[in-house]
C-alpha cells in the first residue's frame, strides 16, 4: 500500500510538472512579442552642375588670364539627373587667394531674373526643374568690373565658385510662386 501510495504521488507529481510545462508553453505562446520592421525609401535628388563658354566647351578648370575690364564667358546650368522633380538654388561666392569678396569688388554677372529670383543671397529658379531638364542659363557672362580691380589684385587669383541646394518639389507647396517658401532647403 505504500507503494502504491508511493506511485500515486508520482504521478500526481509528474502530471503536475507536465501541467506545469504545458501552462508555460500555453503562457510563452500568448505572451510572444512580434516586431515589424518597415523600409521606406526616400528618393534621391541628383543633378550637374554646368559651367561651358560660349562655344559649348568646359569652362576651364584652370581658370583664365583675366585683366581689368574683360567680360569672361561662363555659363553655368543646372540639369536634373534623377528621376524626381526638384526646387533648386544657387549661390556664387567670390574670393581672392582664400578670402571672401563681396559681388562688388570684383565681378559684375549678367543674371538671367526671367527665370531666377535672388532672395537672402541665393538665386532660386523659379520654376520646378523636372527630370533630364536643364535650367537655363543662370548667368552667362562675368565682367571684371575695371575700377575695382587694381593693383592690389596683381599676382592674385579670383574666384567664382557656384554651389546649389534641391529640394523635392513632390508635396512639397510653395507659397505665392516663390520657390524659397519651399520646405526643406538645407542650411549653408
Amino acid at each position: 500500500m505504500l507503494r502504491s501510495m508511493k506511485l500515486k504521488i508520482v504521478a500526481i507529481a509528474m502530471v503536475a510538472i507536465l501541467m506545469t510545462f504545458f501552462a508555460q508553453g500555453t503562457l510563452a505562446f500568448y505572451s510572444t512579442v512580434g516586431k515589424a520592421t518597415n523600409v521606406v525609401t526616400s528618393g534621391e535628388i541628383q543633378f550637374i552642375i554646368h559651367e561651358t563658354t560660349e562655344q559649348g566647351t568646359a569652362f576651364p578648370s584652370e581658370g583664365v588670364y583675366i585683366v581689368p575690364g574683360d567680360v569672361v564667358s561662363k555659363e553655368v546650368t543646372i540639369e536634373n539627373t534623377c528621376t524626381h522633380p526638384f526646387y533648386l538654388r544657387v549661390k556664387v561666392v567670390y574670393g581672392v587667394n582664400a578670402q571672401e569678396l563681396s559681388a562688388e569688388d570684383c565681378f559684375k554677372l549678367n543674371i538671367d531674373a526671367e527665370h531666377w529670383e535672388f532672395h537672402e543671397g541665393w538665386y532660386y529658379y523659379k520654376s520646378i526643374l523636372t527630370p533630364g531638364e536643364t535650367t537655363p542659363c543662370v548667368f552667362s557672362h562675368v565682367e571684371i568690373v575695371g575700377d575695382k580691380v587694381d593693383n592690389r589684385y596683381i599676382g592674385k587669383t579670383l574666384s567664382l565658385t557656384v554651389s546649389a541646394h534641391a529640394v523635392q518639389s513632390e508635396h512639397n507647396p510653395i507659397t505665392d510662386g516663390k520657390t524659397y517658401t519651399a520646405s526643406g532647403w538645407p542650411m549653408e
